[in-house]
């Protein structure tokens, strides 16, 4: 199918910030269209999400639909890669990379169901994000346009794009001043920008916004009790809760202990470096007691597979490519893996750090009448030297092997 080049009806992902308050005008000067603003509710706050819609349309939106994702977010794509462990370069938790797939999802629903011929995204040219959304409409929509006005307008600055909204009289809160730039949903909250663009200077206090400073903390210990089924959490202290009411909690009693603040300087998919300073209180909260709650259920062999696969999942979620068979596959290895993390995490909360000081699971593979250092009557110590003999035995004959060449070397 052959789309046009000027699209009558775009579906444009929409957030209410300065670049897509600008975006809903310039698509309707330059294409003549109607724009179909679409808004993802992922958990950002209900600050932002405030009077959206009249915003959209006095930015001459059409329409706008409001989808809240909350919870489809977390059990179909957070906590699945919380159960795969995986973690971009070793520390980051890929809040921002794991909610675009989900927000392109939405905004090609909205498209197809409005019948949109085009689909529009805010994210600029140096970005991640971009990648993400564009894999994910080739994926689900490869039929409509994809517009991306920052690789193609003249709009440079902050204040060019004030400018352009003001000669349009259209309402703006934004400011000439924008220290940083932060994306935020119910599993974390990104901050860059400013003064973060220099990697020598440590983050300013005015950064943060989700964690207290570890330093104030309470000076006593929280403790949490996170109760999984097949990997999911399902109950926080003994109590059932929804997958939106419980980490909402977790967010608020880590973030009071100042849990899961990470400050890195990662390499983006587009081929630069960029320093980026993060917030996952109950995201790191979380992945902890998934660690723990492994460490009983699963055997050694599936444990150091999983611990592979997750460099694996953590690529796919940062680059993008969600829908695509290589993770359908991995979730299909790690989900099936998955339903032995049945259980009970007891998490420490002090001072900025999350540790599992208790796990039960009537899973667990843990013995400790086969485990214990005092006298037991399960296991003879005389079999172990048979296996290490056995185990050590390929290093034994090369060795045996290079001492009887010396050996013959020396004859001669």
């Amino acid at each position: 199918m052959t789309t046009p080049s000027h699209p009558q009806r775009i579906a444009l992902a929409y957030s209410g910030g300065l670049d897509t308050s600008c975006i809903i005008p310039w698509l309707v000067e330059t294409y003549g269209c109607d724009v179909v603003a679409v808004v993802a509710d992922v958990g950002q706050g209900a600050h932002e999400l405030e009077g959206i819609e009249d915003k959209a349309r006095n930015s001459g939106a059409s329409q706008c639909i409001v989808v809240d994702l909350r919870r489809r977010f977390l059990e179909e794509f957070a906590f699945p890669m919380a159960i795969a462990g995986a973690v971009y370069e070793g520390r980051y938790l890929l809040g921002t990379s794991i909610a675009r797939p989900i927000i392109a999802q939405a905004q090609v629903d909205a498209a197809l169901t409005t019948g949109c011929d085009a689909l529009c995204h805010g994210c600029t040219g140096k970005g991640n994000d971009q990648v993400r959304f564009e894999s994910t409409f080739a994926a689900l929509a490869p039929h409509l346009q994809v517009i991306a006005p920052w690789r193609l307008w003249n709009l440079r600055s902050r204040e060019a794009m004030l400018a352009y909204l003001a000669e349009r009289k259209i309402p703006c809160a934004a400011s000439a001043e924008k220290i940083y730039s932060r994306d935020a949903n119910i599993w974390h909250i990104s901050h860059e920008g400013g003064d973060l663009e220099d990697p020598w200077k440590a983050p300013p206090a005015d950064v943060w916004m989700r964690t207290c400073d570890p330093a104030a903390a309470p000076d006593s210990p929280a403790e949490v009790t996170i109760s999984f089924a097949a990997g999911m959490p399902v109950a926080l202290d003994g109590a059932p809760r929804d997958p939106v009411a419980l980490l909402t909690a977790l967010n608020e009693i880590a973030g009071r202990h100042g849990v899961g603040r990470v400050d890195i300087v990662e390499n983006r998919l587009v081929g630069m470096k960029s320093r980026g300073v993060y917030e996952t209180p109950g995201g790191t909260v979380l992945m902890e007691a998934l660690r723990g709650l492994e460490e009983l259920c699963y055997d050694r062999d599936t444990l150091h597979w999983r611990e592979r696969v997750a460099h694996d999942f953590a690529k796919v979620i940062y680059e993008g490519t969600w829908f695509t068979p290589m993770r359908e596959a991995l979730w299909a290895g790690i989900s099936s893996a998955a339903r032995a993390l049945n259980g009970d995490v007891r998490v420490r909360l002090f001072k900025g750090r999350a540790t599992t000081v208790g796990r039960r699971s009537p899973n667990s593979l843990y013995s400790e009448a086969f485990a214990t250092f005092g006298a037991d009557e399960v296991y003879d110590h005389r079999h172990a030297e048979g296996f290490i003999r056995l185990f050590s035995l390929p290093s034994r004959i090369r060795t045996l092997n290079a001492m009887a060449h010396a050996s013959h070397g020396t004859r001669r």
